[in-house]
């Protein structure tokens, strides 16, 4: 085993594939130990008063965490009206749109049905009066020559 002051190196074993050791360093020196505290410096005792002023903060800060929350789900639930009353709105108006719409091309269909229906009423009162035309032709003929 080789040593040093504050280091010592022990060989553990030799291989054909290489060697091993461990290295063992030395205790710290005396004024290096003053510089790191092994344990945290100890609290003096805290008063009754002293004790109840940390539990009012600590009752404070949780008072106001529960106000913060309780304003933000607030907040939330504002946003959520917000969004129910904006969707219904546009739901009504695409509802009454579409009932225009509607009302506007079932009118159209209307005024077409009323115009092919006319138009129609008038081919035929032609075709009525085509057609007696054609009987009064066809008495007149028959007066004026007795079956010709």
């Amino acid at each position: 085993m080789a040593a040093t002051s504050d280091i010592q190196v022990k060989e553990l074993d030799k291989r054909a594939s290489g060697q091993a050791f461990e290295v063992i360093l030395g205790s710290p020196a005396s004024d290096v130990k003053n510089e790191f505290l092994l344990s945290p410096p100890k609290k003096k005792d805290l008063s009754l008063v002293e004790i109840q002023k940390k539990l009012e903060a600590a009752e404070e800060r949780r008072k106001s965490h529960e106000a913060e929350v309780l304003k933000h789900l607030a907040e939330k639930r504002e946003h959520e009206k917000e969004v129910l009353q904006k969707a219904l709105e546009e739901n009504n108006n695409f509802s009454k749109m579409a009932e225009e719409k509607l009302n506007q091309k079932m009118e159209a269909n209307k005024e077409n049905r009323t115009a092919i229906m006319a138009a129609m009423n008038e081919k035929f009162k032609e075709k009525d009066k085509k057609i007696e035309e054609v009987r009064k032709n066809k008495e007149t003929k028959e007066h004026n020559g007795e079956e010709i």
